[in-house]
């Protein structure tokens, strides 16, 4: 698609141009590796490479235009150079640009937070899906156009890719985008140049301090988030979260509170806890729901307060509610012909497996067993290792420590990290099994009927990152394969 990069740069700060202004450009991209003649690169200094490097490159595949913070020493007269304060910032301008102001023409809402953002986000797409709209999604799982499917690599797409997307669904009608806004999209600036229509903010706990380094950092990256959204959205935060209201503090949206257990705009309350589900109060209504667990009703709650704040009627929302199910890999419950429960869940952060084996310690009778099967990755947020370790062995019966996604690390070693956050008197029911089927197998030869084994932290994913290379790995599969069903 060809397009003038005066109309490109028409609401785009810059701080000088080199060259001519009047250029007719065919793609843009970031990635040296993917630009071809007559396109325009922008050189972005990101975490593990700086695009400035390139250039020259670039200069050789005959592009035409060049974004950059720094003009190279040496400039081709055949080229326009565009000088800019923030190259990341700009990219994301371009790509909302260039794809024709996606957002303009669709309500998108962005959930933020550690814990439940792909569950409420997947929640709201089956929802107003039920209500008869066109819609998309952007989440870890999956990415919908409607009903067309697309594999997902991040929990948010780089700025090219989110806009492309997002102009598919408006050209094929979609009403609302219901997307996952990530720490590391906020910090990166993917999502600088949308317009969303509300923002949900779910929780905040122990995450990604590989990337962000301390929790204050990673805060403010969230808190962002809200601060950025205009004075026509709505912003709606958890008031059970300690964090909750301070994401709101300097917003111009229009502010809205959920709660389980305080005053609130949108309140609930459980009225009954099964394994095949609850029954709620939401909003002064009794509801059946297929969902476990206090963490569940708040994103029920999140998905309710949305739907209505997007102008959706009570009754309908609360019928759709109590129809829709759970997301992959998020509490999954698998069942053997013998009576085992295996549960499958995402939980990869202390406090999601905190909260996955509370549910379960509150459903339980006491006459069965808690098997705990959990790894760590690799090249990720090493302190939580010793902590997640010492949550299963508090709250499970037996404990098998195992590999997730040890990526480029040695999974033993990983094992090991983990290992130091149990308690001396805890050591006893914790076994070490590195290979992850074996230990899911050595989980079921340890269970008798009515036992649960809880499976935790990779959920939907369906490969084990070993060395940099990924292998076929599904959880699910290995249960199934393993309980012969």
């Amino acid at each position: 698609m060809s397009v003038n990069i005066n109309e490109l740069f028409s609401s785009v700060k810059i701080e000088s141009l080199k060259g001519m202004s009047d250029v007719e450009i065919n793609n843009i991209h970031f990635d040296s590796r993917k630009v071809e003649e007559g396109d325009l690169f922008v050189a972005c200094r990101g975490t593990v490479s700086d695009g400035h490097k390139y250039i020259a490159s670039v200069e050789e595949k005959g592009v035409k235009v060049i974004v950059c913070e720094e003009l190279p020493k040496v400039t081709n007269s055949e080229i326009t150079y565009i000088i800019v304060e923030d190259s990341l910032t700009v990219l994301s301008e371009l790509a909302h640009n260039y794809y024709g102001k996606p957002t303009h023409d669709i309500q998108l809402v962005g959930v933020t937070g550690t814990n439940g953002k792909t569950t409420i986000a997947t929640l709201l797409y089956r929802l107003f899906k039920k209500l008869g709209y066109k819609v998309g999604l952007l989440s870890t799982v999956r990415n919908y156009v409607d009903e067309k499917e697309i594999a997902a690599t991040h929990t948010t797409p780089d700025p090219l890719q989110l806009n492309a997307l997002l102009a598919d669904m408006v050209a094929e009608g979609c009403e609302f985008c219901f997307m996952e806004v990530s720490s590391h999209a906020i910090d990166q600036k993917r999502i600088g140049a949308l317009q969303f229509k509300g923002g949900i903010f779910t929780n905040i706990t122990h995450d990604h301090l590989d990337y962000h380094k301390t929790f204050d950092v990673y805060l403010k990256v969230k808190k962002r988030f809200f601060d950025d959204l205009g004075k026509t959205s709505f912003a709606i935060t958890n008031a059970d979260d300690k964090n909750g209201k301070l994401m709101l503090q300097n917003t111009k949206a229009h502010k809205f509170l959920y709660s389980s257990r305080s005053f609130a705009d949108f309140r609930c309350k459980i009225l009954e806890k099964h394994f095949t589900g609850m029954l709620m109060e939401i909003d002064g209504v009794e509801t059946w729901t297929n969902f476990i667990g206090d963490f569940n009703a708040h994103n029920l709650l999140a998905v309710y307060a949305a739907a209505r704040l997007l102008n959706q009627e009570k009754e309908e929302v609360l019928r759709g509610i109590s129809e829709l199910t759970s997301v992959d890999g998020r509490f999954e419950s698998i069942i053997s012909p013998e009576g085992i429960m295996a549960i499958v869940d995402y939980a990869h952060t202390p406090d999601a497996l905190k909260n996955v084996l509370e549910t379960i310690e509150a459903l339980r009778t006491r006459n069965e067993q808690v098997i705990t099967v959990v790894g760590c990755g690799g090249d990720r947020d090493k302190t939580k290792r010793p902590t997640m370790a010492k949550i299963s062995a508090n709250l499970s019966d037996k404990v098998i420590l195992t590999s997730d996604n040890p990526r480029s690390e040695e999974p033993d070693q990983i094992i090991l990290d983990m290992k130091e956050g149990v308690d001396a008197s805890d050591l006893r029911k914790v076994l070490a099994i590195t290979d992850r089927k074996e230990a899911i197998r050595t989980a079921y030869m340890l269970a008798q009927k009515g036992d649960i084994i809880l499976v935790a932290g990779k959920g939907h994913e369906d490969y084990q990152e070993i060395k940099g290379v990924k292998h076929h790995f599904d959880d699910k599969e290995v249960i199934q394969e393993i309980f012969k069903l």
